[in-house]
């Protein structure tokens, strides 16, 4: 029975060779796409799942609440986990991590070369996360101040495969001795080039005793079976009585949550200073998946509708087969082994095309992810349970309508059809609209996304980006001459401006307390600190709109000077920025917590975006401080820009020459924040269009169908004189109504989904007409050459060979 029931389905499948392409090139490609986006989201949530005990770890994060509303920080004080550690029985373990921010120089083996991705952990870093080491062992690897640990890859850069420990490595001029190699986890959150001991940072005691320094990520682990949620209410309590007395006179408070580890990559894209982790988005991947699930649902639909629109075709040979005794079970048993046959011959192509993309979706992701049968045989597993289901789904319905004939109409002769007589076939028409309206959501979604995109990129940051060639002062020799430095840049024909600094815009940023005298006490007020020269305005551009910018001219900028921004004058309540010139503001310096810097404003400069245009700009003091300076920006004339940078990295090598010049330029810096939403818009794009081709293949089939059906129909129009502009709209207009259908369904649900993904942005575009506008045309038009073609085909034949049966 079975090999009769497959020699039936081959023949079938080869007989009706368009119906057959059609079907498996939808189901083909619609499988591909499920396959690759099933693949990424796969690997997506296998993020530190292997490591042990991980659901009695959590990351502590905050709470920041402010006037202008809530935000989740990833950085945390160091007396967190201090606290935890020795006041909370419940807890087994804390850890604390610093970031070293900046790429650093090492020298090992008459190599000098640039790393970044260096941490500087408690000696608790290998009891949370349990690496794999090639060489060495985790035990007391960081219990020594002058010690490291390397990741594989950066020890076979300096060392090749020869095993480093015990050798010295030279950080930054100073002599490490290597610990270990560990093996780098690609489904581990932290992204790791290297690691020292906390105590080789050598942190002041004071700062580390603080309740208000946001700089560490912190982790705790819980005692098994120990309630998080009421250890995090307890903790909770703790830190209101310690910081909000010191914090809610300026206007915000924050309190610590504690986040499970394995929602750490999916759960904190929206998280502020999360420099540290490999970020992930829970959105995206949700979204992704409905397009995953879009995509096949409207292949399968394609099958339904092309299976019972051709059900005339096959209805003879139901009652033939009927009549010699074949039961409706027996029928549908080899329509159902049909469609599986022809579904795995699409699993099959599917699985091909997808081993050739995989490269492709790697190198664009920047993951390895693995497809391979022979080392991977669950997938042989999951692609025949995916035959089975997506087979079964495809087939059930039309097996259903083709076994229902009955025997005795079809062989008297008599019409049969897959609908009703002068009643509308709502199946195929609803799958029709359901599979547009899917097109259509996608479509707007690509084209918000798209917008959204080019605002980004386009949108004025309040300064000038272009041509400012940016990087760190390294040595002592330059650190100690910055000036003469500075001043030689100046003399080179192609630079017009030169600025050296801590907090330029798309860098790293100090976040501190301002005070401010009120009543005869000093509110402090948590603000965004720039700390800058005297050109940091003027190599910007950016807009003095009241008092003036800092002068060299006027000794007492440099120590009692202050510039704010125009969200600060309200964030200090100063009213209007010329009320604010002349307002006292005071500070606690870093390099003397015990001092006050006492000055006044002298100037308000126009908001400008130092960060991405995803946080809202925040209030900004700008004042003269060199101790912090360690970046400069060097803004470069347009012509002759590599003749300058030459002559810079000269100028360079007489301050640093021990130190090798590393650069980029300052608008990189804001592409860079934008790459997750430039391949969201890539991938969308790329699947919107996979979706179309593949609604359009089944609208293709079902006008194919349709104009066939009506053949004779047409043959008489035409006959009588209608016009093959006549028969084509006649032949088209259903069609059309079920597009413009969609559209209606679909552009609602659109409008909700995009609003409030653009509310992720604090400064975005504003949903139009012209969106759905151009949508609905776009989809239109799709149909219209689609179906139009057929008609246009069907209305051109010789109406005698229509007619000649007749």
């Amino acid at each position: 029975m079975f090999r009769n029931y497959l020699k039936i389905a081959v023949r079938n499948l080869l007989r009706h060779k368009g119906f057959s392409f059609i079907n498996i090139a939808g189901l083909t490609l619609g499988l591909t796409a499920c396959l690759l986006i099933g693949l990424f989201v796969r690997d997506e949530k296998q993020f530190d799942q292997f490591i042990p005990q991980g659901d009695q770890i959590f990351r502590i994060y905050n709470v920041r609440t402010s006037q202008e509303g809530a935000e989740n920080n990833a950085g945390t004080p160091p007396m967190f986990a201090t606290t935890l550690q020795q006041e909370y029985p419940e807890v087994a373990e804390t850890l604390r991590i610093l970031r070293i921010p900046s790429k650093d120089l090492f020298e090992a083996n008459a190599k000098k070369l640039y790393e970044e991705g260096g941490i500087a952990p408690d000696s608790t870093f290998f009891n949370f996360f349990p690496l794999t080491f090639t060489y060495g062992t985790p035990l007391q690897a960081l219990d020594d101040p002058a010690s490291m640990v390397l990741s594989q890859k950066m020890a076979e850069r300096f060392f090749g495969p020869e095993n480093p420990v015990g050798k010295t490595i030279l950080f930054n001029k100073e002599a490490f001795t290597i610990k270990g190699v560990f093996q780098s986890n690609p489904k581990f959150h932290l992204a790791i080039n290297f690691i020292v001991p906390l105590a080789s940072q050598q942190i002041p005691k004071e700062r580390m005793t603080r309740w208000t320094w946001q700089q560490f990520y912190s982790y705790v682990k819980l005692k098994k079976g120990v309630d998080a949620q009421a250890i995090e209410t307890k903790f909770q309590s703790l830190v209101k009585e310690k910081v909000h007395p010191i914090l809610k006179e300026g206007g915000s408070t924050y309190l610590p949550y504690f986040q499970p580890l394995k929602q750490v990559h999916l759960y904190s894209a929206d998280f502020k200073f999360d420099l540290l982790t490999i970020k992930g988005n829970h959105t995206y991947v949700n979204a992704l998946s409905l397009v995953a699930v879009f995509i096949l649902l409207i292949a399968c639909f394609n099958f339904v509708n092309l299976a019972t629109a051709k059900s005339l075709q096959r209805a003879k040979e139901v009652g033939v087969r009927k009549a010699i005794g074949a039961s409706r079970r027996q029928l549908m048993e080899q329509f159902i082994g049909e469609t599986l046959l022809l579904t795995f011959i699409s699993v099959v192509v599917s699985g091909i095309l997808t081993l050739f993309a995989l490269p492709g979706l790697n190198e664009f992701t920047g993951k390895q992810i693995t497809f391979n049968f022979f080392t991977q045989p669950q997938w042989l597993l999951f692609l025949g349970a995916l035959t089975g289901v997506v087979g079964i789904l495809a087939g059930f319905y039309p097996a259903l309508v083709l076994s229902g004939f009955q025997p005795v109409k079809v062989l008297k002769g008599t019409v049969v059809t897959d609908s009703v007589p002068g009643q509308i076939p709502w199946l195929r028409h609803g799958l029709v609209v359901v599979q547009f309206a899917l097109s259509v959501l996608l479509i707007i979604s690509a084209l918000v996304v798209s917008n959204q995109v080019e605002y980004l990129h386009q949108k004025d940051l309040g300064f000038n980006r272009e041509e400012i060639m940016f990087f760190p002062m390294r040595g002592d020799h330059l650190n100690q001459n910055y000036e003469a430095f500075k001043n030689e840049l100046l003399q080179l024909p192609g630079v017009s401006a030169v600025s050296i600094g801590y907090g330029f815009p798309g860098d790293m940023f100090a976040g501190d307390e301002i005070l401010v005298p009120r009543n005869g006490e000093n509110t402090a007020v948590a603000v965004t600190q720039l700390l800058i020269d005297h050109d940091y305005v003027k190599t910007l551009g950016l807009d003095v709109i009241a008092g003036r910018d800092f002068s060299k001219q006027i000794k007492s900028d440099a120590t009692a000077a202050y510039m704010i921004n125009e969200t600060a004058v309200a964030s200090l309540g100063l009213g209007t920025p010329q009320k604010a010139l002349g307002q006292p503001l005071l500070w606690q310096t870093w390099a003397n917590p015990d001092s006050l810097k006492k000055g006044k404003i002298i100037g308000v400069v126009k908001d400008f975006h130092y960060k991405s245009l995803y946080d809202k700009v925040e209030p900004a003091v700008l004042q003269i401080y060199p101790d912090a300076y360690w970046k400069v920006a060097v803004k470069i004339k347009t012509a002759g820009i590599d003749h300058t940078i030459g002559r810079v990295k000269e100028v360079w090598n007489r301050f640093s020459p021990e130190y090798p010049l590393e650069f980029n330029f300052l608008n990189e810096n804001f592409n860079q924040m934008y790459q997750a939403d430039d391949k969201l818009q890539s991938l969308l794009s790329l699947f919107t269009l996979v979706t179309i081709f593949v609604a359009c293949l089944g609208l293709f089939g079902l006008a194919a169908f349709a104009a066939e059906r009506r053949r004779k129909e047409v043959g008489i129009r035409k006959v009588l004189g209608a016009s093959v502009k006549e028969i084509a709209f006649l032949l088209s207009k259903e069609f059309i109504k079920l597009v413009g259908v969609a559209l209606v369904v679909a552009s609602p649900v659109a409008w909700y989904f995009m609003e409030k993904w653009l509310q992720d942005f604090a400064y975005r575009i504003t949903l139009s007409w012209e969106v759905f506008v151009t949508a609905g045309l776009l989809a239109l038009f799709i149909a219209g050459i689609t179906v139009g073609f057929q008609a246009v085909k069907a209305a051109t034949v010789n109406p005698v060979d229509s007619l000649r049966s007749e």
